[in-house]
């Protein structure tokens, strides 16, 4: 990397950004014979986790993992039974229970991601490099500047780097907005025999316990842990109102607005390990676009940041980079055309997609939520 007083580094294509899209995008020009550079800001790649079970569908994440030749690589890291989906009352009733494959088999985010780095050409990824700004340099050229002083030139500046990007700003001036509702993460470790009941009653996949405007989501992990995400509808400064250097008072204030629940349900805050996680969910707007700008262009949360309600952020993301990359070589020798084919397929699949998140959150935090979620489950909601 260029030191402070030298010619800053360039790059004929570099994506800023290592999470899922940013890969898979660097993995598919990589199979294409094309060479990019992927800034990423974590300082390694086991810094921290990367994130709980995710379903991976077959006509977006598993489009791209093919096209990145990675989904016999997939394929081994499935979690057996995690397509399991149960529709709980808050006093424990299971009003439904489906065990049936779905073809959106579920995979750990760290695995999927720890895929897709060791395709990648060794140095491919800089770790440690926070990106603090870019600019246009004029013909489709753009500097991007980072934390150490450094910074790096490039050709092609494709923006992965999720719902804060220091990308999009070349593009939009749209930011993300509070939806209305905060998660709090919590974990059950060794569920089934330090949790028998609760394991018992959330099955080996994900479930909804849904009443009133909140509601206790969980997964059950690959490890067998339970991770839960306690959803409330609530104004934007009530989760920074709360102490979270103090778990215990965290778990009271959580646990009185879910008083009455079954306590096997109840245990997901009372019992979790280690401290509870806060998640404010943000998006963009549905519809997100810009014009389209020479050497530029935005994927995954940099582009259509939607709540996770549907499901499809992390496959959003997946296909956005392995479509973004296949356009690029199809283009190696006029890559303005190639972003441009990219934007004109992404903008209205992002819309629907967000369009379907945004209906997703209304549904699961709406008036009679367990009813509705059963009657789309089972295909009796027109």
């Amino acid at each position: 990397m260029a030191t402070g007083t030298s010619a800053p580094v360039h790059h004929p294509l570099a994506v800023v950004g290592a999470g899922l899209g940013g890969l898979v995008a660097a993995r598919v020009l990589h199979v294409h014979g094309i060479e990019a550079a992927v800034y990423e800001r974590e300082p390694s790649a086991t810094a921290r986790p990367q994130g709980g079970m995710l379903d991976i569908h077959e006509e977006s994440g598993q489009a791209a993992l093919r096209a990145a030749g990675l989904h016999e690589e997939f394929r081994a890291i499935i979690h057996a039974g995690g397509e399991e989906v149960r529709v709980l009352d808050p006093d424990g009733t299971v009003r439904f229970k489906d065990t049936e494959e779905s073809g959106r088999p579920e995979v750990d985010r760290n695995d999927l991601r720890r895929i897709l780095l060791d395709s990648l050409p060794e140095g491919t990824v800089r770790w440690g490099a926070k990106v603090t700004g870019a600019r246009s340099l004029g013909d489709g050229r753009h500097e991007v500047t980072l934390a150490d002083g450094t910074a790096f030139t490039t050709d092609v500046l494709i923006g992965a780097d999720g719902a804060w990007s220091r990308i999009r700003p070349l593009l939009s001036a749209a930011v993300p907005a509070y939806t209305g509702v905060s998660f709090v993460e919590t974990d059950l470790h060794e569920a089934a025999t330090r949790h028998p009941a609760t394991a018992e009653l959330l099955g080996g996949g994900m479930t909804f316990a849904l009443a009133d405007g909140k509601g206790l989501l969980t997964h059950r992990e690959a490890d067998g842990s339970i991770h839960a995400y306690v959803a409330l509808q609530v104004p934007e400064d009530w989760l920074p109102g709360l102490d979270f250097t103090d778990p215990e008072s965290v778990k009271a204030v959580l646990l009185a607005r879910f008083e009455g629940w079954d306590e096997r349900l109840r245990a997901l805050i009372a019992d979790t390990d280690g401290a509870p996680v806060p998640r404010p969910i943000h998006a963009l707007p549905v519809g997100h676009r810009w014009a389209h700008t020479p050497g530029v262009t935005l994927l995954g949360d940099a582009a259509h940041l939607m709540s996770p309600f549907a499901g499809e952020g992390a496959n959003a993301a997946l296909q956005d980079g392995a479509e973004l990359a296949t356009a690029l070589a199809a283009h190696r020798d006029s890559p303005g055309a190639g972003l441009l084919a990219y934007e004109q397929a992404l903008f209205p699949r992002a819309e629907a997609t967000a369009a379907q998140s945004a209906r997703g959150q209304t549904l699961l935090f709406g008036p009679a939520a367990a009813d509705q979620l059963v009657a789309l489950m089972t295909g009796q909601d027109d």
